[in-house]
């Protein structure tokens, strides 16, 4: 178990089991004290730890899949490119780009004055919905949050992009069926996880206003918060013989 795909699924696992931890458990205990109280700081670091977690797993996703392309493409190098230095140095970088990205986001919504009420139309703290509770001008100072965004998803969903056009190359070269199946059977999960992800959450976060409506918007955020950490597990678990 001590191979980088293993450390890399620890901290995806840590990730997920942190993100979920984040919104479940106060919405399950909003539901059956029938209550949905949530105190300003209280809201604050939700979304603090929601947008860490979620940014540090998608940039790990990001490092998952260039440990599939060496591994796939480049097996003879694989030691010497994934050491353990340079796994923890990866993943360090990942959690750090999700702190840096979290703590961005949280100083620009909650330095935003509120006063269209105090009512978060959703069973956590979201962006999207926090913002639309504030009474100034929010436009520049978001769209300069969404370039940084668009630049930092757009660039992880490139590198993944090229990273399994070569694995599929390599995959496809393989002579023996055999061979082709279990080299594909190590991406798929990692795609899966990705795809659903990804879809889910860029569809709530740049959807336009006209198809907003609350059941899609629960609808959205559980499959992007709560689907993927609940998935990850049964998803890299099914091809595993370890």
């Amino acid at each position: 178990l001590h191979t980088p795909m293993y450390f890399f699924l620890l901290n995806l696992s840590l990730l997920d089991v942190g993100s979920i931890s984040t919104t479940v458990p106060k919405a399950m205990a909003n539901s059956l004290w029938d209550t949905r109280d949530i105190s300003y700081l209280g809201c604050a670091a939700q979304l603090f730890l929601f947008v860490f977690f979620i940014s540090a797993e998608y940039s790990l996703l990001t490092v998952m899949a260039y440990d599939r392309y060496i591994a796939i493409c480049k097996p003879l190098h694989y030691r010497t490119l994934l050491g353990s230095r340079a796994c923890v140095h990866m993943a360090a970088a990942a959690w750090g780009t999700g702190f840096l990205y979290a703590l961005l986001h949280t100083a620009n919504t909650f330095s935003l004055p509120l006063c269209h009420g105090d009512a978060v139309g959703q069973f956590f703290c979201e962006i999207p919905h926090i913002l639309k509770l504030s009474c100034s001008d929010t436009y520049l100072r978001e769209a300069g949050l969404l370039v940084v965004s668009v630049c930092l998803v757009l660039g992880c969903f490139v590198f993944m992009v090229l990273s399994y056009v070569q694995i599929f190359r390599a995959v496809l070269s393989i002579p023996s069926e055999q061979g082709r199946h279990k080299a594909f059977s190590t991406c798929l999960p990692h795609l899966a996880v990705v795809s659903l992800f990804l879809s889910t959450a860029t569809f709530a976060y740049l959807k336009p206003p006209s198809i907003s409506s609350p059941s899609l918007d629960l609808v959205l955020a559980v499959l992007y918060s709560v689907v993927p950490p609940a998935v990850n597990p049964l998803l890299y678990s099914m091809r595993n013989q370890e």
